[in-house]
């Protein structure tokens, strides 16, 4: 086990590095810089000159190659840089948008869990009855409505209309979370609880099951300690999945919202190419998602021991 590990994480290396140089290659052929349109948002004209010596201080002016060589030794000693912005470290800024999406990844992750498993559980138990097509319908409404539609209506109607809750989010609180976690939730549940329900669907017509109604264990006992222990592996697999997405932001609700979150962060700074806090986005994306799949990987053996990596015990 500890030489799987040690062989996976030896293997995120290159994929890292790779991950930064790309995504430092694409910001460079984007057309513009943060100097331009820093310039651009003031207003007013400034001479070629002024230009100049602003993209020297920010060490723009330096070949492609330099400048990226030169970001990386300085992420190896720990410096992220500075925003070219707002001209505060990015670490700091990046560190004080986490616990808006920490708290946003928590309770979406939780209202999915509440709405998917019960109902996609329910949706197998009662197949073809009324019930089942209920909630397939559902589902089906659920996967056609982008975020940002979803978004709206939660607004219109509980915000504007019923007054439950704010507008636009008014610090990190569970008030102003309960409207984004929803939007995030009714859609990842829709997809989800689909895919519980094949799951579920699938274990209760193998033969241990039939093998247990034969011997009169009651139904309940051999779905909950057979069905969903053998359907975990799926399931773990779905949430860690979306524990990654959430934990790298999603920033259409969270600028619809104005969720001072990491996702809003990367739009803006993308917005006005302050490549810094750009490349302090896309180091955490790989490094979330990367480590989220070797999680659910190592998992996979204490929940069901017939799985084994390569075969063998490592």
């Amino acid at each position: 086990m500890q030489r799987h590990i040690l062989n996976r994480l030896l293997q995120l290396i290159p994929i890292l590095l790779a991950i930064t140089f790309l995504s430092f290659a694409m910001m460079r052929i984007a057309g513009s810089d943060a100097v331009e349109q820093k310039m651009e948002n003031t207003g007013s004209s400034v001479s070629q000159e002024v230009v100049d010596a602003a993209r020297e201080e920010l060490g723009l002016d330096k070949p492609f190659l330099t400048q990226y060589f030169v970001w990386l030794g300085n992420l190896l000693r720990g410096d992220m840089g500075t925003s070219y912005i707002s001209g505060k470290e990015v670490f700091s800024t990046f560190v004080s948008k986490l616990p808006a999406t920490l708290l946003l990844t928590v309770t979406s992750i939780g209202l999915t869990i509440v709405i998917s498993i019960p109902l996609g559980i329910l949706a197998a138990v009662k197949q073809n009855r009324f019930v089942d097509y209920l909630i397939r319908v559902a589902s089906f409404l659920g996967n056609s409505m982008p975020n940002f539609f979803v978004a709206l209506l939660l607004m219109y109607f509980f915000a504007i209309r019923l007054e439950w809750f704010p507008v636009i989010a008014n610090g990190v609180s569970l008030q102003s979370v309960a409207m984004p976690s929803f939007t995030l939730a009714i859609a990842m549940s829709a997809k989800y609880l689909r895919q519980v329900r094949a799951t579920v669907l699938d274990e209760l017509s193998k033969d241990y099951v039939a093998g247990a109604k034969a011997r009169g264990v009651k139904f309940s006992v051999t779905l909950f300690r057979s069905v969903l222990k053998a359907s975990l592996v799926t399931i773990i697999t779905l949430l860690t999945l979306s524990i990654g997405s959430l934990l790298g932001g999603t920033a259409i609700v969270e600028s619809i919202f104005l969720w001072d979150g990491v996702g809003k962060m990367a739009v803006d700074a993308i917005s006005m190419r302050d490549y810094p806090i750009i490349q302090a986005y896309v180091m955490w994306m790989a490094i979330i998602y990367v480590l989220v799949n070797l999680i659910t990987d190592l998992s996979y053996r204490f929940l069901d021991p017939r799985i084994r990596l390569g075969g063998v015990e490592q």
